[in-house]
């Protein structure tokens, strides 16, 4: 079973909208609808999950929740951002070490 979430930010709203498809062994597809919440007296609420999903569904999820421009609000940076700078300091170590090379210094 493969679980895929997508979601979307319309402009005119200041909500997202996700959308729930998942595909059976199968191949048939189930389609989420709206969530129903349900009220439990105080005291006898057992806490279960709304849904359960894959780890690689969820980080398809999140993955899809970055494409439509969300952003942890805490944390400085991302596995991303940093293989960015670590990408972009090796450019700039081959820039030195050649502008280096230009003026006869050995390293």
């Amino acid at each position: 079973m493969k679980t895929q979430i997508r979601a979307e930010m319309p402009v005119w709203e200041d909500r997202i909208n996700l959308y729930v498809r998942v595909t059976g062994q199968d191949g048939s597809h189930s389609f989420g609808r709206p969530l129903t919440l349900e009220v439990i007296p105080e005291g006898s609420a057992v806490w279960e999950p709304t849904m359960r999903i894959d780890k690689s569904d969820a980080q398809q999820f999140m993955d899809e929740l970055w494409r439509i421009g969300l952003r942890p609000s805490e944390g400085s940076g991302s596995a991303g951002s940093l293989a960015a700078t670590e990408r972009h300091l090796a450019d700039m170590k081959v820039i030195a070490m050649g502008a280096l090379r230009k003026t006869g210094i050995t390293v």
